[in-house]
């Protein structure tokens, strides 16, 4: 019976067991871990506890002064409106015997006198009848005098006006303040009515001091424990003292507590007249405290000592767990890795291999381990030439750069690898075997190979271009690559290339400094957007092959790294000898252009000279005739002169203008003005347009910028235009009223790019849908005797100023009420045409 209730004494509890077994099952670490923090947590648990004890003990404490700062306050307002009810009762007694007649005006400051020296709280006594006449009166001296009351005055407006209308409405006594808050002495006015046989006839005025109220009212034993003050209704201090704010919020706002006060209204003056107590401090609180901080500081040090115990056990521990995080981290590694590693000792014996190696040759670590020379990985037909490799090995005779050898794998295939031999040293400094590293190079032997051919096949279509290339790297006179066709034209050396890139206009190797001869300019920049860029085209002539040719040229990283500038050079000589025969072939459609226009103009050229000639032939005439009879006078003679020469001038500016269209000459695009090109063509158009009766009005918009153009092309086109508006309004035969061109030139945004405008509007016929879809065709024409080459060369002048030109018909009513030929010519465009003449390519 006892074996049996043995066991059952001797078990522990179950919350024990239960902690017991998960302790167990804790690992060592975290084992010291819980033992090092539980200390730690019982301290700051134990600080907790003692904290909270002292704010316990504080707010006990705060509660009890805050009732004894109630019970106080309300026994001193007691005694405040006992005092302030027999002062009431007593000047109510006086004012029944006013109102009795039983006292005068004598007798009044008399008993108002004793009542001042009796009661010091009382400051001035006033008797004021129905129309507010100040009938009798008594300040004490205390009193200043702007304050007080002489007998026979009348009350100012405004003042006590709306205390005495309630007093003879209600009929009872009332307090108040005065109103303005500028007095010397804050008072505290009561307002008794008086009653003459029912009739408000008055009122008794008595005026005390706030002051003296508080001094004499509050009880004494109240003013020493409290500071004590009292307040008007917005809480502006009246008299007495008050506390200042203590500083100190958030978190240790409870260590620096504000005053405790209490306040209530004193009656009957009512919200008036507030009483307010603050308790003055007597405990230092939970902070001044010297067991708080003796607690604290112990609390404190044991809490540092055991954080510095575990931090030391913590370094111990992770040293240990580095250590062992380093040994499995190289186990790891060497397990891991894709080189076989294999190790000798200085007898050639093997020490160790890796299983990446035991991978590569299809043998286990304990069939290679302990095994010497012949290995069983070595192809039988290499024996010899390995086994002298190794002597070399075990003598130190070693590769730097490793060797090529070929290794049979346990299956019998065969692989290349690569070997790399170095010394095995241990920690003291001493050799004690050697380290191999085998990587299997049979993939990259394999893309060798591909490459190789690549380059070849590569190599192969370069030579067969019909262009130069050639690649040369910047700052260095090197020729990288260079093709067949290159090396016919400029041999093997980087001349011409660097000429092509100079006569290109294509930057050289940028210098920086003449200090840094040997560093290339672009260093520490990155090359990324110099060999993303588009490539950079140019024409250029070469004196010494006697070709023109299009070099195109670009940046690129050539394969050891470096920033190379490629260069592909492309003979276009029959290209550019046939487009000098297209210019010069449009340079004689536009001279025969010009002279047909002339020659359809010709009757009107002829009826505008006919006209200065005849002038000249009749004042000629005259002349004669008057000299002959001698019926001239020198005066007479001099304007008839001066007219001639005037008409003689007139006819030569016609012919000077008509041979200036058309004449032949080079092609010469020069910075023109706007008005003067328009003012040109207009006045050789005008000659066909009065031929024709048909009126012209202009309009240039000022200011317009100048154009890099060829101003003859630019008349030739305004010519064209301006004649043609005029044929097509004669051959529709409009009235006279309505034979009208115009001619408006304005600067205007197209495509995002500014551009001059010149659109010729005329009043004819229009133009037929099937002649608007064949309007530019070369030999395409709706007169009987046209060539059909205007409006196609028209054209071709303006789209080679870069500009565009375009036809419409004007509609009125849903009729063609004429038709407007519009072109633009771009004011930024000039300068890529001005670049482009430079550089000798046609524009």
């Amino acid at each position: 019976m006892q074996d049996s209730v043995t066991p059952e004494l001797h078990e522990a509890p179950a919350p024990v067991a239960w902690l017991r077994r998960w302790w167990r099952r804790q690992t060592p670490g975290r084992q010291d871990r819980y033992a090092m923090l539980a200390p730690l947590a019982a301290v700051l648990l134990f600080l907790a506890a003692i904290i909270s004890a002292f704010w316990y003990l504080r707010l006990e404490e705060m509660d009890r002064e805050q009732e004894a700062v109630r019970r106080d306050v309300e026994y001193a307002q007691q005694r405040l409106r006992l005092r302030l009810l027999e002062r009431q009762e007593q000047l109510m007694r006086v004012a029944r015997d006013i109102a009795n007649r039983e006292m005068d005006a004598d007798d009044f400051a008399a008993r108002a006198e004793a009542m001042v020296i009796q009661y010091p709280e009382l400051q001035s006594l006033a008797w004021i009848d129905a129309k507010r006449r100040i009938h009798a009166a008594y300040a004490g001296p205390s009193l200043p005098t702007q304050q007080q009351r002489v007998p026979g005055e009348v009350l100012r407006p405004g003042e006590t006006d709306a205390m005495v209308g309630l007093v003879r409405e209600l009929q009872q006594p009332l307090y108040s303040q005065p109103a303005g808050g500028g007095e010397v002495v804050p008072l505290l006015q009561l307002h008794v009515p008086l009653a003459d046989q029912g009739r408000f006839s008055g009122v008794l005025l008595s005026e005390y001091s706030i002051d003296s109220l508080l001094r004499y009212g509050v009880p004494p034993e109240v003013s020493a424990r409290y500071a004590v003050s009292l307040l008007d209704g917005k809480g502006r201090l009246l008299a007495g003292q008050v506390l200042p704010q203590r500083p100190g919020s958030g978190v240790l706002a409870w260590a620096a507590p504000q005053p405790n006060e209490y306040e209530v209204p004193v009656s009957p003056v009512g919200n008036g007249l507030v009483l307010r107590a603050q308790a003055w401090r007597t405990s230092l609180g939970v902070i001044g405290s010297g067991l708080f901080w003796l607690v604290g500081t112990l609390s404190a040090m044991t809490a540092w000592m055991l954080i510095g115990n575990w931090r030391h056990t913590r370094r111990r521990i992770r040293a240990q767990q580095a250590l062992v995080a380093e040994t499995n981290f190289r186990r790891a590694m060497e397990n891991s890795m894709l080189t076989g590693m294999r190790a000798l000792d200085l007898q050639g014996r093997i020490t160790y291999v890796n299983p990446a190696f035991c991978q590569m040759t299809g043998w286990s670590e304990a069939e290679l381990v302990g095994r010497t020379a012949p290995f069983p990985y070595w192809p039988d037909e290499d024996r010899e030439q390995l086994s002298a490799r190794l002597e070399d090995e075990l003598a130190g005779r070693t590769t730097p750069g490793g060797f090529q050898v070929r290794v049979k794998r346990k299956n019998g295939a065969l692989f290349d690898a690569r070997l790399y031999v170095s010394p095995l040293i241990d920690p003291k400094g001493h050799q004690t075997g050697w380290m191999t590293s085998m990587t299997d190079i049979t993939e990259p032997n394999r893309v060798r190979a591909q490459l190789q051919a690549s380059h070849e096949r590569f190599t192969t279509v370069l030579e067969a271009l019909d262009a130069s290339v050639s690649v040369a790297p910047l700052g260095s006179e090197e020729l990288l690559f260079a093709n067949k066709l290159y090396r016919q034209w400029f041999g093997q050396n980087t001349g011409g290339h660097l000429k092509m890139v100079a006569q290109a206009g294509v930057p050289e190797t940028p210098r920086t400094d003449e200090t840094l001869d040997d560093v290339d300019s672009f260093v520490g920049l990155p090359t990324g957007p110099l060999t993303a860029a588009r490539s950079e085209n140019a024409e250029i002539f070469v004196p010494e092959l006697g070709k023109w040719l299009e070099v195109r040229s670009r940046y690129l990283n050539w394969v050891d790294g470096r920033l190379a500038q490629m260069v592909i050079a492309t003979d276009i000589t029959p290209r550019r000898h046939a487009e000098e025969q297209a210019a010069a072939q449009a340079e004689r459609a536009q001279a025969a252009s010009r002279l047909v226009t002339m020659g359809e103009m010709a009757s009107s050229v002829a009826h505008e000279l006919n006209q200065p000639l005849t002038a000249i032939n009749n004042y000629c005439n005259g002349l004669v005739s008057r000299i002959k009879a001698g019926q001239i006078q020198q005066d007479d003679m001099l304007m008839a002169l001066e007219k001639t020469a005037r008409q003689a001038q007139r006819a030569g500016q016609i012919i000077q203008r008509i041979r200036s269209f058309v004449r032949r000459s080079e092609p010469n695009r020069t910075p023109s003005d706007v008005a003067t090109m328009v003012s040109e063509a207009v006045e050789l158009a005008e000659i066909e347009l009065r031929r024709r009766n048909v009126r012209l009005s202009h309009e240039v918009a000022v200011p317009l910028p100048q154009l890099l153009v060829d101003p003859i092309l630019i008349e030739q086109v305004l010519v064209n235009l301006l004649k043609n508006a005029a044929e097509s309004i004669d051959n529709a035969r409009r009235p006279t009223a309505e034979r009208s061109v115009e001619l408006r030139v304005v600067a205007r945004e197209i495509e995002g790019q500014g551009v001059v405008e010149f659109a010729v509007r005329d009043s004819g016929m229009g133009l037929a849908p099937e002649v608007m879809d064949r309007l530019y065709e070369a030999f395409f024409s709706t007169k009987a005797e046209g060539m059909g080459i205007g409006l196609n060369l028209c054209r071709s002048i303006v789209e080679s100023h870069q500009g565009r030109m375009q036809a419409e018909n004007i509609y009125n009513a849903g009729a063609v009420a004429g038709c407007r030929f519009s072109f633009w010519i771009p004011v930024s465009g000039n300068r890529n045409i001005a670049v482009n003449q430079d550089a000798g390519v046609p524009a």
